[in-house]
């Protein structure tokens, strides 16, 4: 990757990366085309290839961009001292607001790159992913489920709660109501209405 990237000014910075996000997000790797990137971002393809060289070169630069971003902001949110697992995950779910307010498709993009198997891909993020990996199972390794109420598994919850958030953030770009406040908010309420209906008597 070309270093001058950084030179451009912030918003064409956004629009790159923003572009970038939203083509690898929706299509993985294979079958993301440059051609929707440069389209989307409203750039020449000459501009793209000089400063990141090829489709993998943008790939792993928007992939080390969102983890670091994304470890950030996880870093900033969620309380080391917080062992109660919904309080955990609403704080989680701060983190990736702060993140889509800027990078819509950032999320979306990271928990698609799991599935990724190209390896050309696999081999450039190997060490990020581990990274990134580390970071999640850290905060959920701080998750308490000693208090739960017998029969009640916490590794179903974190399924439960993970596939609700997926699929309320695919609807909401489905039907073009995409608002991080008011998403953000719905994937809480889910939080919270599952915790009372696991401690109800």
């Amino acid at each position: 990757m070309n270093d001058k990237f950084f030179d451009l000014k912030k918003e064409k910075q956004d629009r790159m990366i923003n572009a970038a996000l939203k083509v690898f997000a929706l299509h993985g790797y294979r079958h993301a085309s440059t051609d929707d990137i440069v389209k989307e971002a409203a750039i020449s393809k000459g501009l793209l290839f000089h400063y990141f060289g090829s489709k993998l070169g943008v790939y792993t630069f928007i992939y080390e961009y969102s983890v670091r971003y994304m470890t950030l902001e996880l870093k900033t949110a969620v309380d080391v001292k917080e062992t109660d697992p919904f309080e955990i995950l609403k704080q989680a779910e701060q983190a990736r607001l702060q993140a889509i307010k800027g990078y819509p498709y950032m999320q979306q993009f990271l928990t698609r790159s799991v599935s990724e198997d190209v390896g050309e891909v696999l081999v450039a993020v190997e060490k990020l992913r581990a990274s990134f990996a580390e970071t999640n199972e850290n905060i959920k390794a701080r998750m308490d489920f000693s208090g739960l109420p017998t029969g009640v598994d916490g590794e179903s919850l974190l399924k439960m709660i993970d596939f609700t958030r997926q699929g309320l953030m695919n609807e909401s770009f489905r039907t073009a109501s995409f608002q991080p406040d008011m998403l953000f908010q719905e994937i809480v309420g889910y939080i919270d209405m599952l915790k009372r209906l696991t401690y109800e008597k």
